[in-house]
């Protein structure tokens, strides 16, 4: 989320897409409802008419899986009807910057495929330097090797009839979304999208989100009050737990993880293959070493490389299907399942119940038996007799009833006071991680082989209680300087040299400058006297450096003035830009004007007016490499009613595709119906903790599937009819919703039906019902590996 719940009041044009914010996220309605009342514009796209919509100036309905023509016709029509904030692209994007002359892009495919391995050679894709390897640009933007040029080219295919017959927007709809949404390029106007998972659920996930990146950066729209490209989360630590790296593929803060390649062979091949030459990421050799020394303290020195090779290493592609598959094959035998419920919320849920079935051992932690952990019982349609899987039950503490910590979709970390004590043996997740990892230490105590040296050497310091100490947990997020004991400032001051220790940088800031007894926790700051724009810097600690509004750089011109003073968030007065409304980013504290030292480290290798410098270049991406191509392009999701209308390439061309024992894909002579998957406001994620509370499951009490008036008479359906809906991997039942909130598309000349459903419900609890997931395919986007749950194929029939 680049900018943040407060700020979405301030935007001129809202685009929902992907999203139900109304029902799911109610809160951020009301910053919603904030704005329309200041004359904002409100647009609904979604291929339902929701409670969203509903409070929408403009609906455009879509099909699933067609976020990126949608969208690419929004480019096109920024471009064709000069709607673009030029300034802004010239300046602050690489819309200027010329293109390797290799790099192509032909029929769906860009330069560099391999089509045995399915993935991309990227070395084309870079851009042209002179002998001192500086970028070559046209700021004219007309030449056409240029990213604007090369960009106006391959956008130029999504007409607006071609993206309607597409994705069966009407063409009056498309239009006034167009026109509302591209008015935000205006000098001084914003336009905000906000999105969840109807976004990022797909094949292309990824870059779904990065085609909105583009409109954005076309439009002047990131970096600025009421702009941005907001990821509304699903529950209230999801932010959090990314940017501790609960993911496979990063470490802590976004530092990439190590693979067992040359590449990362040593700490030396690793800092040289992974720190680019300038931008901020410039520094990634010290937020590891500090990391290292956060893991492993004292055993962790410059003679032995920080205990890098200590660290693991992956080997695989370690995301939740190809795990499933794994453990489908016989090659894991043991898994820990904390407060999810891969039974219900995982893809294709009768592939992964039969490979749990292999499992020697499996441990639960939750607050009630999930249908993951009675996966082995007679209710879950399996025989207990042929299971040797031992299954562990953990009780786990309710939100209420433990202290901590938690980051929402701003980016706010804010700590929250234990309410009430546990209820019978339920424990905290930090008593458990706590006492679990020294139980497993005090077992390698005097271990020499090499996996008990690794677990002594790791260093837990957490106090010697049976609860960790909050504190102590929170100065080593923070980072702190050995020499001295006390907590550094922030990151600027994390070193490479093992002088500094840090467990996440960009945390660094939460716990500033404290001794080894003094707390300075500004995850607790609770002042809500608004700061400027509503920013409330004194409430609760946003990372980075407590900036509330990513890249606000952009939010002024070259001379450092606001775009517009309804706008104003940073701002350079001749002297400084201390005192703005928000903390200014990185190249803030550089005077607008400041050239860049070529070659230089951070800061000093960028000028003062380059707002983007993440990127090593500064500048925002309109072109920029993805595992899938650096321009997003449509491919059709996995199963699709037709075939693609920009190329003879259906499927993204770099996705991992798994084949075998129940992976079947869905033909669309079979089933013809686009079906997708989304969440109640009275249920939560997979009703482990909603069905079994007696008021929300009274409230919404049954499975159920929504469809059209139009369907619903073709199938002989009536209200409240029991039906089975079918996919390629099995079928359910369910009671139909005949409602007017679907309607048929009209996609290239044929009747496409959509269905959809929630996906709640399992068989444990007060209310049970049929898992919508039995459903969906092991097929994952090509970037994140994140399931395609929101747009696979199946049809619907009146049950017997």
């Amino acid at each position: 989320m680049t900018n943040h719940w407060n700020d979405i009041q301030h935007t001129d044009c809202a685009l929902i897409i992907g999203a139900n914010p109304a029902e799911n996220h109610p809160i951020s309605m009301k910053f919603v409802q904030k704005a329309k009342e200041r004359g904002a514009t409100v647009i609904s796209a979604d291929p339902r008419y929701t409670r969203t919509s509903t409070q929408a100036h403009i609906y455009a309905p879509f099909r699933s899986g067609t976020d990126i023509p949608l969208i690419g016709g929004l480019i096109h029509y920024a471009i064709e009807n000069d709607l673009i904030h030029k300034e802004y692209v010239v300046n602050y994007t690489n819309a200027s910057f010329l293109v390797n002359e290799d790099y192509q892009f032909n029929d769906g495919i860009f330069s560099g495929y391999d089509e045995n391995s399915r993935s991309y050679d990227q070395s084309t894709w870079t851009f042209q330097t002179d002998e001192d390897g500086n970028i070559l640009k046209d700021e004219t933007l007309q030449h056409p090797r240029s990213v604007y040029q090369l960009m106006k080219e391959h956008y130029s295919r999504y007409d607006v009839d071609t993206v309607c017959s597409v994705t069966g927007t009407p063409k009056e709809d498309f239009l006034k979304m167009a026109e509302a949404f591209c008015a935000t390029g205006q000098v001084g106007k914003s336009g905000t999208i906000m999105y969840a998972m109807g976004t990022t659920q797909h094949t292309v996930g990824s870059q779904n989100v990065r085609a909105y990146g583009l409109i954005q950066l076309l439009l002047g729209n990131i970096g600025v009050p009421g702009g941005g490209v907001n990821a509304m989360r699903g529950e209230c630590n999801v932010q959090g737990s990314t940017d501790m790296a609960l993911l496979f593929h990063i470490l802590p803060g976004y530092l990439p993880a190590p693979t067992g390649t040359e590449r990362h062979k040593d700490l030396a091949s690793y800092n040289k293959n992974e720190t680019p030459h300038g931008g901020w990421w410039n520094n990634r050799p010290k937020y590891l070493v500090s990391l290292l020394k956060a893991w492993y303290g004292d055993a962790a020195t410059k003679e032995n490389d920080f205990l890098y090779d200590y660290l693991p290493k992956n080997s695989r592609n370690s995301s939740h299907i190809s795990l499933f598959e794994a453990m489908y094959d016989g090659d894991i035998k043991g898994m820990l399942v904390w407060g999810q419920n891969p039974i219900v919320g995982g893809p294709n849920t009768t592939k992964e119940q039969k490979a749990m079935e292999n499992l020697d051992w499996l441990v639960a932690i939750d607050l009630w038996e999930t249908e993951t952990a009675a996966f082995w019982k007679q209710k879950a349609g399996s025989n207990p007799e042929s299971i040797n899987t031992e299954v562990f039950m953990l009780p786990a503490c309710g939100p209420y009833e433990k202290e901590g910590a938690v980051t929402n979709s701003s980016r706010w970390k804010q700590f929250r006071w234990k309410a009430l004590e546990p209820k019978g043996e339920a424990k905290a997740d930090a008593w458990i991680c706590h006492n679990l990892a020294k139980r497993v230490k005090k077992l390698y105590q005097g271990d020499n082989s090499t996996k008990g040296n690794i677990i002594n050497a790791l260093n837990w310091s957490f106090g010697d209680g049976d609860y960790p100490s909050n504190d102590l947990i929170n100065r080593e997020i923070n980072g702190y300087d050995l020499t001295t004991g006390k907590t550094v400032l922030n990151f600027t001051q994390l070193q490479d040299d093992g002088t500094t220790s840090c467990g996440n940088w960009i945390y660094s800031g939460v716990y500033p400058d404290a001794g080894p007894d003094e707390e300075k926790n500004r995850a607790k700051d609770r002042d809500n006297k608004d700061t400027g724009m509503e920013n409330y810097l004194n409430w609760s600690f946003a990372w980075p450096l407590n900036r509330r509004i990513l890249y606000n750089r952009a939010s002024a011109d070259l001379n450092g003035q606001p775009w517009s003073d309804d706008k104003k968030v940073i701002w350079w007065d001749g002297e400084t830009w201390a005192n703005s409304y928000d903390v200014p980013d990185f190249a803030a504290v550089k005077a607008p004007g400041t050239p860049a030292e070529p070659g230089a480290p951070a800061l000093a290798g960028h000028s003062g007016d380059d707002p983007f410098i993440m990127n090593a270049h500064g500048h925002g991406g309109l072109f920029a490499p993805m595992n899938d191509g650096p321009f997003p392009e449509h491919y059709e999701p996995y199963e699709s009613p037709v075939p693609n209308a920009f190329s003879s390439v259906d499927l993204n061309p770099a996705v991992v595709i798994w084949t075998g024992d129940y992976n079947e894909k869905g033909d669309r002579s079979q089933f013809p119906i686009v079906v997708t998957t989304y969440r109640l406001t009275e249920h939560w994620q997979s009703g482990s903790m909603t069905r079994n509370l007696e008021w929300l499951s009274e409230l919404q009490g049954h499975m159920f599937v929504e469809l059209s008036e139009e369907l619903a008479e073709e199938k002989g359906i009536k209200n409240k009819d029991k039906v089975v809906i079918s996919s390629a991997r099995g079928e359910i039942e369910a009671y139909a919703m005949v409602t007017k909130r679907f309607k048929p598309y009209t996609i290239r000349g044929e009747k496409v039906h959509h269905i959809g459903m929630p996906w709640h419900w399992g068989y444990m609890g007060i209310t049970t019902g049929a898992i919508a997931n039995t459903l969906t395919p092991h097929i994952g986007d090509a970037n994140t590996m994140i399931p395609e749950y929101k747009a696979f194929l199946g049809d619907v029939r009146r049950a017997d």
